[in-house]
């Protein structure tokens, strides 16, 4: 239900990691129906919203078409005064560069309600996840953060008398920030470090003078970049771990753009992993992958949601006591068939007659959360098993089969029908392949940093070559020398029919068993 008065939040996103976002950010996240976020956001916090939240992209990147601030600041009036409760999220800290103060004008005039939710700033996160101190009590007392947007408006006179700067927005002017510092007596061998992307995946450092930096940077794209100037800058060798436990993994391989050693005991330390499954249903395996030692980065393939239309599954539930079986291949299957059930006014009673069966431990722990056990479990997490081993002749049997709207399991139809079963097909959910990829993938695969790619079923290997295909040209130079890694046959056979090879199957098709196959991989080639 909408509230009769909307309300809008203006909400820090951090420096890119949803690892970095705030508790209080996350849960407003969470309750959203309307996100405005910024080009700069990290496309897994859009994962946070739910389902039928409305996202509104609206740019904010330097040098590229964006939305103008008084279309914004109209958007988020719009729907404050339509009950909405709107998060305007912002990259970093939406004070610190944030252009608050025209949306909440805009606000206060309308009469709209809204709160601020304070975020992390790039300009403190990205020199400390560079292990570089603001402030040190010999060469650091004071620091300043400015924006390099417009430098012939900064009093460069002033800031080169300042022990440390910090300074956003300045990848474009780079060479001239160092002309100006230079010029107002700045030494040339004063320290300078860039960093790039920032708490995400690819974050990259370069390390050098004010004299040579231009040289070390030359034909690179320095966006979006933290520039720190200052002798603290020289301290980072200092300041970095030299052992790297399972809990800092993470944060301490960001601590520089070349793979560091990591704790021998982590079996995946220093291998980047993409993992592509559906939206929003990664995050154990990715928590799985993480724990032993693999940096992570997500790319959902799958947007699964309701079918084009429900007749069929709510035919098929008004008659669920004519079915002998009802049969569940997905943890996707489960959940939209007992809601639509529910949606139904019927729960679990109504299947008192019938008996389940399910492919997969993860379809099956899904089951026995809404409270019922699997009358059979094939001894193999693969369909052709199901038929295989089922417990009871198939013939003259009624099996209602909820499934995909396209390109499901029709060889566990044509099998069960080859047993005389008589087969009930029905819609109960709808899988596309997402319109984008989500940026930190992109320039993953771009710059050749990923060493593994996970695909857990047909699909994510379908949509996975659908999106690549579609924004690569030399998409076989991207996945040269990278790991193709399956967690059964049948998503093989498609790996090798659109990838041309599969180079890891998991002996057992589970996640578990696909984060152990990954394991024995890598402990081949040490």
């Amino acid at each position: 239900m909408i509230d009769a008065m909307g309300k809008v939040y203006l909400v820090g996103a951090g420096p890119g990691d949803v690892a970095y976002l705030t508790v209080k950010a996350y849960n407003l996240l969470q309750q959203a129906q309307v996100l405005v976020y910024d080009a700069l956001v990290d496309e897994q916090l859009l994962q946070c919203v739910p389902p039928d939240c409305l996202k509104v992209d609206v740019g904010k990147r330097g040098g590229k078409p964006s939305t103008s601030q008084a279309e914004i600041n109209k958007l988020l009036v719009n729907y404050c005064q339509q009950g909405k409760r709107v998060v305007r999220l912002k990259s970093g800290d939406p004070f610190i560069f944030g252009r608050c103060t025209a949306e909440i004008e805009a606000l206060k005039a309308a009469g709209c309600a809204f709160a601020v939710v304070p975020g992390i700033s790039s300009a403190l996160a990205a020199p400390l996840l560079a292990a570089i101190p603001l402030t040190d009590p010999v060469l650091s007392r004071c620091f300043a953060v400015l924006t390099a947007h417009e430098p012939e408006a900064l009093d460069w006179e002033a800031l080169s008398r300042l022990e440390t700067l910090v300074i956003l927005m300045g990848g474009q002017h780079l060479a001239e920030i160092v002309h100006r510092l230079i010029k107002q007596g700045r030494s040339r061998l004063t320290p300078i470090a860039i960093i790039r992307w920032a708490g995400t995946p690819n974050q990259e450092i370069w390390v050098a003078q004010l004299g040579n930096i231009l040289e070390q940077t030359a034909g690179l794209s320095l966006s979006p970049v933290v520039i720190v100037i200052g002798e603290v800058v020289g301290l980072r060798n200092y300041l970095q771990p030299e052992t790297i436990s399972s809990e800092n993994l993470t944060l301490a391989q960001t601590f520089s753009p070349s793979p560091m050693s990591g704790n021998s005991q982590l079996p995946l330390c220093g291998k980047t992993i993409l993992v592509t499954r559906a939206v929003g249903q990664s995050s154990q395996f990715c928590d799985r992958l993480t724990a032993v030692g693999a940096t992570v980065i997500e790319m959902p393939t799958l947007e699964i949601g309701p079918p084009s239309s429900w007749e069929a599954l709510d035919h098929a539930i008004a008659n669920l006591p004519q079915f002998d079986w009802l049969i569940l291949t997905s943890t996707n299957g489960v959940d939209y068939f007992f809601d639509r059930l529910t949606a139904q006014g019927k729960d679990a009673r109504t299947l008192a007659n019938t008996k389940i069966a399910v492919v997969g431990e993860k379809t099956a722990q899904s089951l026995k959360q809404r409270g019922l056990q699997p009358d059979f479990i094939p001894p193999n997490f693969v369909a052709d098993s199901l038929v295989e081993n089922f417990p009871e002749n198939l013939a003259g049997k009624k099996v209602l089969f909820p499934r995909v709207e396209s390109g499901g399991r029709e060889v566990l139809v044509k099998e069960l029908t080859a047993k005389n079963a008589e087969v009930i097909e029905v819609a109960a959910y709808q899988s596309c392949c997402p319109s984008t990829i989500p940026q930190a993938a992109e320039l993953a695969l771009q710059n050749h940093s990923v060493d593994i790619i996970t695909f857990a079923s047909s699909k994510t290997v379908q949509f996975f070559c659908q999106l690549i295909n579609s924004r690569f040209t030399n998409h076989s130079d991207i996945l040269a020398g990278v790991c193709i890694a399956s967690i059964g046959p049948q998503t093989s056979k498609t790996c090798h029919a659109l990838i041309g090879r599969v180079d890891v199957e998991a002996e057992e098709y589970t996640l578990d068993g696909l984060t152990q196959a990954l394991i024995n991989w890598a402990k081949n080639r040490d």
